[in-house]
């Protein structure tokens, strides 16, 4: 058995102390699967195993800086997760066997978050230095550091690029009518086994990192569908959002955007009732979007939907599917 192997074995044999410095509820924690219900879902969570009590009380206490010089910052900027991470093992996780990765490891968290934000581009100074490939620490088995998946910033001035994003009104630029630039939110929703019998449904919006408008929550009523999720978050993000600010609504579902931007005029028409002579479907939804629209533009804030493609390593759209599947896991 190689050294290696036996640092290990002797690793899963010592007890772990779970410390959660942000989640529903901070603090120390045995087992994992505590620490796993203190976090799951909670947008911005910071935990990390230690192998002694002193130590994850220090980190919920905000005591443990010792050595802050050392902390490396990997990030992540296209992978299977993308984001920053400060243990080489778990970013490594995050790029094997990932088509074309791109990771950088950074001396600051703000560098990181800046390299995955932008899809991996480096400034021309940053390119003079090379980019750094960290090696794997052999036998590190032992301190688990679970932070940073979900950290990082969704920057209202910042444009994702262009092939990751298709608009349906307004210009690239991120200007709307209204107070201040335009905020961008991104919505999703997640049923599990959507179509049959039992299923459970939640929704996701995300408004950034360690935001307090983040939204995780079950979708309410009998009816749980996958449709009626992804317009709930399109709905609450409009409720929450301030109404005199112009916002763009960043979502994969086609559906919900046809629901509002093509097909709305011709149910009101037709007094919804669609083509095969059947009511529309979540007709109190659309409503009560188009209303919340209608009011902001009564405001002077423009409201714009844009679509992207869901499971493609877009920071914002993976963060707010795990909080729409976070919120259908809670419905269990």
């Amino acid at each position: 058995m190689s050294s290696g192997s036996k640092k290990r074995k002797l690793g899963e044999d010592v007890q772990k102390f779970y410390a959660v410095k942000a989640g529903r509820t901070p603090g120390v924690y045995l087992s994992w699967k505590e620490c796993q219900e203190r976090t799951s879902g909670y947008a911005g969570a910071i935990y990390k195993s230690f192998v002694s009590r002193k130590e994850a009380d220090d980190f919920v206490a905000g005591r443990n800086q010792s050595n802050p010089g050392q902390e490396k910052f990997y990030g992540v900027a296209v992978g299977h997760r993308p984001g920053v991470y400060t243990e080489w093992p778990e970013a490594q996780r995050q790029i094997d066997g990932a088509k074309n990765p791109k990771y950088k490891k950074f001396e600051t968290r703000r560098e990181a978050e800046e390299f995955v934000m932008s899809g991996g581009k480096v400034s021309a100074e940053k390119k003079e230095k090379g980019n750094v490939k960290a090696d794997a620490e052999v036998g590190g088995g032992v301190l688990e550091v679970v932070d940073g998946r979900e950290r990082f910033e969704v920057e209202e001035d910042v444009e994702q690029p262009s092939s990751k994003r298709s608009r349906t009104s307004g210009s690239a630029e991120g200007k709307g009518k209204g107070k201040g630039k335009m905020l961008r939110i991104y919505t999703d929703g997640s049923a599990l086994g959507n179509g049959r019998t039992g299923a459970v449904a939640g929704v996701g919006v995300f408004f950034g990192v360690n935001d307090k408008r983040n939204v995780s929550e079950s979708l309410d009523g009998d009816v749980q569908t996958n449709n009626r999720a992804e317009l709930t978050g399109v709905l609450r993000a409009l409720q929450i959002a301030p109404k005199e600010r112009g916002v763009e609504i960043i979502t994969d579902s086609n559906y919900s955007i046809n629901c509002i931007t093509v097909w709305y005029d011709s149910w009101v028409r037709r007094n919804w009732i669609k083509s095969d002579k059947k009511a529309v479907e979540n007709q109190d939804l659309i409503k009560g979007i188009k209303a919340l629209m209608e009011e902001r533009d009564e405001l002077g804030a423009e409201t714009k939907f844009t679509w992207i493609k869901g499971h493609n390593d877009d920071p914002g759209n993976t963060a707010a599917d795990r909080l729409a599947v976070a919120g259908a896991h809670a419905s269990r």
